[in-house]
């Protein structure tokens, strides 16, 4: 299968569970590796045959940005679904990580990966 991959978008929003962790928006970067097909697109060249991964990062940067989980791991699950809701996505990786959320560490991350049913 062929890839596509987000690296390193760097974004804010609301997350975690403690009420200090609620009062700010929190830097999260997140990484996106989708599986999908690219022989229509290379033998068209056309975007029409391809994943859009431009409409498809400001899709994950607008749900990112609004969102308001507690858990990280809800926040990637949301990512990966909306990686499915293009037909030509086969299967997403989508890795989450906090910075700093852990004294001496540098950040803590959650990876998922999901596929079609089926």
């Amino acid at each position: 299968m062929d890839r596509i991959y987000i690296r390193d978008l760097a974004l804010r929003c609301m997350i975690g569970v403690f009420p200090e962790e609620r009062r700010e928006k929190q830097d999260v970067v997140i990484n996106v590796v989708l599986e999908c097909d690219h022989r229509p697109a290379a033998r068209s060249d056309r975007l029409e045959d391809a994943v859009d991964y431009k409409a498809l990062k400001k899709k994950i940067v607008a749900l990112v940005e609004s969102s308001q989980f507690y858990l990280v791991e809800t926040l990637a699950e949301r990512i990966a679904a909306a990686c499915l809701a293009n037909p030509k996505v086969e299967q997403a990786t989508v890795t989450v990580d906090k910075p700093g959320a852990l004294r001496f560490a540098r950040s803590v991350g959650v990876e998922i990966t999901r596929g079609r049913a089926g």
